[in-house]
């Protein structure tokens, strides 16, 4: 049978009865924005990042602009950011009206390498946007010192990360404020687009949910302009039900990222297959399980022929595409980012993949490095 990239249906109908009740619950109340399904949400999620504040909003790439609005961040400000993430890390920077720097990431995690940021912190720096990347916390400890020496504000882009630890501690509670999305693909997904922003800092808080709701803390009364970003009635209920399982779905993430380690580890010591790398101190929740190789293209052909879905996360450096050419980097300036985007490859997975499925895919990619031998 095909084994797709993802399938989010299964996960509907694992906790059917639990979503069909939440939906007739929002739908019999007659109350679609900015309700209690809204703030019950907002409540739970604080609670479960291990923080004080949560602001629902229109999406992932809402919460980092907002955050960075609510920052006072915009023209002549430079915001550093990896060179190795999806292009909305970088987009809510422009939205400002600020300049995204990068910095080059981990060749082993993929993650911003610390050691690498001090360089590129100017007069101009206002904030950094550490990202969590595949479902991995990056290393936050030496970037907050960094951020308090240079008095910065880390903004954490924690949107493939829900439920990840670091050193213990909750991912979206470890920078002066985080950004989560709820794409559907997510860990913690909707049912469409939805987004928000977690923090410890009561008054970002409040300034979050007036810029979300055009400016106002009471209605036509406009303290700014701000935006249309709101979180759905809808899709904070649903939000509910799998924030309930989040940690058990996780859980079995971990579950089939150990098979896969198990399983391909004797492949990788014989052939030009890189797996994940994981410190002693980060607890990930494995969004994607990435695994790198010189012959990738090869590869995710033979494994589409098997039907066995890929993605690849991310052929594109945001400094090489187009929407940046006006920041004159050429596709080489960020050669870990460039060999990254040529090499890694994100195999199937989520909590309602199998054991079977995952041995499945194993044994197509050994059947691929066999014949290339």
């Amino acid at each position: 049978m095909p084994i797709p990239f993802l399938e989010l249906k299964p996960a509907y109908l694992e906790l059917k009865d639990e979503f069909d009740a939440a939906y007739h619950r929002v739908m019999d109340s007659g109350w679609y924005l900015l309700g209690e399904e809204l703030s019950s949400l907002e409540a739970e999620y604080a609670a479960y990042c291990e923080t004080d504040h949560c602001v629902g909003v229109g999406s992932g790439l809402d919460a980092l602009m907002l955050a960075l609005r609510a920052y006072d961040i915009g023209p002549g400000d430079e915001v550093i950011v990896p060179s190795h993430t999806f292009i909305a890390t970088w987009l809510a920077v422009s939205q400002c009206g600020a300049t995204p720097v990068p910095v080059e990431p981990r060749s082993d995690t993929g993650n911003i390498d610390v050691e690498k940021i001090p360089a590129a912190i100017t007069a101009n720096t206002k904030a950094i946007i550490p990202v969590h990347l595949y479902g991995q916390p990056a290393d936050m400890d030496p970037i907050m010192e960094l951020a308090t020496q240079h008095d910065l504000i880390v903004i954490e882009d924690a949107a493939q990360a829900q439920g990840a630890r670091y050193k213990g501690r909750r991912v979206g509670s470890l920078g002066h404020a985080a950004a989560h999305s709820f794409y559907p693909g997510k860990n913690l997904g909707a049912f469409g687009d939805g987004g928000a922003v977690t923090t410890t800092d009561p008054k970002l808080a409040e300034r979050i949910r007036s810029l979300r709701n055009y400016g106002a803390r009471v209605k036509y009364h406009y303290d700014e302009p701000g935006f249309n970003s709101r979180l759905d009635e809808l899709q904070a209920a649903f939000l509910r039900v799998k924030l309930r399982h989040l940690d058990e779905w996780n859980q079995r993430r971990r579950d089939l990222a150990g098979l896969y380690f198990t399983e391909l580890s004797p492949l990788a010591t014989r052939h030009s297959l890189l797996l994940p790398t994981v410190p002693d101190w980060a607890d990930p929740v494995w969004h994607l399980f990435v695994i790198r190789t010189p012959q990738r293209d090869a590869l995710r052909e033979h494994l589409q022929q098997h039907g066995i879905g890929t993605q690849i996360h991310y052929p594109i450096p945001p400094h090489a595409s187009e929407a940046y050419r006006d920041l004159g980097y050429s596709p080489d300036d960020f050669p870990i980012a460039k060999q990254l985007a040529d090499e890694v490859l994100s195999l199937p997975m989520g909590p309602q993949l199998t054991a079977d499925q995952v041995r499945d895919v194993v044994e197509t990619i050994q059947n691929h490095r066999a014949s290339a031998l």
